[in-house]
């Protein structure tokens, strides 16, 4: 049997388009142009405030003061988790250097980038796990510049959580700007902050066409789509669990994928009967997205075997992918293509989202093909040098003569023939590209 749809996506997630990519556009240039005076006119016009931008340290202190102390314990453990894990990947990063021939030294080094620039969005929800793991990150690898940007609400400004998260996490500086113009202040150096040379943090489809425009002339973490999950199950497996675990990830969005892949059909035929009245039990909102990516953009494969499930995982290559089945070895040992796996029904996408140390922005819309999630690695430049004694150096130089000119390159060669003429006067050497 081939692989076989019980449920197949009618749309496919697409991020930006002609007229965000226009409207993006626009307002950089204006914000770029006309400085703090043109963000602060799109903050009155897109968020509605026009309190202060650049929060002080009483205003840190009051939001902090205003959040129950018991999400304040839970804020500073998924923080220490998030830390911990930042520093052991921190801790895999050496510098080094090698001999590559006797005489001639080359080395690694790892360098953190200076500014950094964290967006945690705000709308309808205070995404405090976005500003824990984007500032805590920044922090371990040892940024010298941290700014957190959090869209305000009307009259009321940051959510007290995001700020109190971004203080704790170690901003430096926390702005009151959502959208394009706080990712444009961010980026352009405005309210007397330094021009961050990396802007992550996950956010609407314009804070993504923006960091997409903005891309080469700053660094970022990666280019984001609507968030996707997929669930690799067995026999084995609680249908139960599975579907709400697919319900949970659509809430996200209306056009947020989730897949079911599994090799038991009475599973997938289980699912797809739960799915349905889990939806209709969530928050009205919340139950809209959901219905409409359940609807839209979900689909639920089966399988002949786990190594088809397999393949068919690593083609979509998912944000967040989870394994309910047997031998969990098996499976982290075969899977290639996921920004963050999940094995067990003792953990799930939740967990990573909020408090359990991994990252959770993360490569969307097949993007982990190529790259994983956001990481102190992306904060860190790995440079390289190299010094040299004459004699090492001599081999180096001849062959980079002939290389060069081999390349039609005769200033490059040129650069090699002075310093073997200067170090070894009177000795001849053979540096046409002829032989």
């Amino acid at each position: 049997m081939a692989v076989q749809y019980l449920k197949r996506a009618t749309k496919t997630s697409t991020s930006g388009g002609d007229d965000v990519r226009a409207t993006v556009q626009s307002i950089l240039d204006e914000i770029e142009t006309g400085g703090d005076a043109a963000a602060l006119r799109f903050a009155a016009q897109f968020d509605k405030y026009d309190g202060d931008i650049v929060l002080s340290r009483d205003a840190i202190d009051a939001a902090a003061a205003g959040v129950p102390q018991k999400l304040k314990d839970d804020i500073r453990f998924a923080a220490d988790n998030v830390r911990r894990f930042a520093e052991a990947q921190k801790a895999t990063i050496t510098d080094t250097e090698l001999e590559v021939v006797p005489g001639l030294i080359a080395g690694q080094k790892s360098i953190p980038c200076d500014a950094a620039g964290c967006y945690a969005p705000g709308g309808r929800y205070a995404h405090i796990a976005s500003a824990l793991m984007t500032v805590t990150t920044a922090k371990v690898a040892g940024c010298r510049h941290i700014t957190a940007c959090s869209p305000p609400r009307p009259g009321q400004g940051v959510h007290p959580a995001i700020v109190y998260t971004a203080d704790l996490c170690g901003a430096d500086t926390i702005l009151a700007l959502g959208g394009v113009q706080g990712v444009a202040a961010m980026a352009f150096g405005l309210f007397d902050l330094p021009k961050a040379d990396i802007l992550v943090g996950p956010g609407n489809q314009y804070v993504a066409e923006a960091k997409r425009i903005l891309f080469g002339r700053v660094g970022i973490d990666m280019f984001a789509g609507p968030t996707d999950s997929l669930i690799l199950a067995d026999e084995t497996a609680d249908p139960f669990i599975v579907a709400w675990d697919l319900v949970g990830q659509a809430e996200h969005g209306y056009n947020s994928p989730v897949w079911l892949a599994t090799t038991h059909r009475p599973l997938a035929d289980k699912v797809l009967e739960l799915v349905p009245g889990m939806i209709s039990s969530l928050p009205e909102v919340n139950a809209q997205n959901a219905e409409a990516a359940w609807r839209d953009y979900a689909e639920v494969i089966v399988c002949d075997d786990r190594e088809e499930v397999a393949k068919v995982s690593d083609e979509i290559a998912p944000e967040h992918l989870t394994v309910q089945a047997a031998d969990l070895d098996w499976w982290l040992g075969r899977l290639r293509c996921y920004g963050s796996l999940f094995l067990g029904e003792e953990t799930t996408v939740a967990f990573g989202d909020k408090a359990s140390g991994t990252n959770h922005v993360l490569p969307t819309s097949g993007a982990a093909r190529y790259t994983g999630g956001l990481s102190v690695h992306k904060f860190m430049k790995m440079v390289t040098w190299q010094r040299a004694t004459r004699d090492g150096a001599r081999p180096v130089a001849e062959a980079t003569a002939r290389i060069s000119r081999l390349e039609g390159m005769e200033g490059h060669a040129r650069t090699a023939d002075i310093r073997l003429k200067k170090w070894f006067p009177g000795e001849e050497f053979d540096l046409s590209s002829k032989g």
